[in-house]
Parts: C-alpha cells; structure tokens; sequence
C-alpha cells in the first residue's frame, strides 16, 4: 500500500464517526482475529487482577506470555475437540487468512493463535457472549498450566 492510501484510509476511518457495530459476518477473518485479540488480552488482564492487583509489572509479564501466539496455540489445542462445525470453520479461515507471521512464533503457532483470535472476536460480534466466556475460561485454564514462572537467578555469592 503507497503511503497517500495509506493516508486517505486514516482519515477517512477518523472522519465517518459513530456507526454500528458491524455483525461478524460483515468483517474479514483478520479483522475478527483483530477484535479477538483485544478480547482475549482483556480477559487475561481482568483474570490476572484476581491473582494480583498491586505488583502492575508482574500482571504484565504473565499478561504478555499469556497472549502469545505460542500459548495462544496450546490454548487451541485444547479446545479443539469442543469446536462446533461453524466455530471449527471460523478457525479455519483465521488460520487460512494472509497475514505476516512474527518472529517471535513458528508458522504453526501464529496461525493457530489467528485462527483462535477469530474465533473469539467472531462470537464477539455475533454476540454469542455465554459461548465467548465459555471458551475464553477454557483457554484460560489451559494456558495458566503451560506457563511456569521463570527460574529466579542465584547470586554469585550464593554459588560460592
């Protein structure tokens, strides 16, 4: 995209204002993954607040491993199994859906976690909230078992 599109687009989005919410079958597989992302990661933030509300820097340490798209991965394998057909094609077309893959992830990992991503800002949209929280609990769950603190460091002295 040159950069005069690129301009125009942004301020075009500023300009036309309120408008309503569009239904998840309106938008692409990237912008439900985009709207799932922003799900997920407030669940997780909220979630840790009940484990710890004054030490910021540990919520955010546990908060972006959480999000990542390696855990985001082994949350989906978890819920895999309990995916119906439709959930299961959501996930699909996230999966399937062009996007730059970090490299702070395989192939594999970002793909799964767009596709995970989809999924939930799919529900979002469409409003399937009691079907959102219960996936979103099930990830949770999943991905709390995966990470382990990290080892804390043994001062020198402590060696000696």
């Amino acid at each position: 995209m040159k950069f005069e599109q690129f301009q125009f687009l942004m301020e075009r989005v500023l300009e036309q204002g309120e408008g309503e919410m569009p239904a998840a079958g309106q938008v692409s597989a990237l912008a439900q993954a985009y709207i799932g992302d922003a799900v997920f990661s407030l669940y997780v933030r909220t979630r840790l607040l009940t484990r710890e509300h004054n030490k910021v820097h540990i919520l955010h340490s546990y908060d972006s491993r959480m999000v990542s798209a390696a855990f985001q991965a082994k949350g989906y394998r978890a819920i895999e199994a309990d995916l119906s057909d439709e959930e299961a094609a959501v996930v699909r077309r996230g999966r399937n859906a062009k996007s730059t893959v970090p490299k702070s992830a395989t192939v594999a990992e970002y793909r799964a976690s767009t596709g995970v991503e989809a999924l939930l800002g799919f529900l979002y949209l469409d409003q399937r909230q009691q079907r959102l929280q219960e996936l979103l609990d099930c990830l949770f769950v999943a991905i709390i078992a995966e990470v382990k603190p990290a080892g804390t460091r043994k001062s020198r002295r402590a060696d000696q």
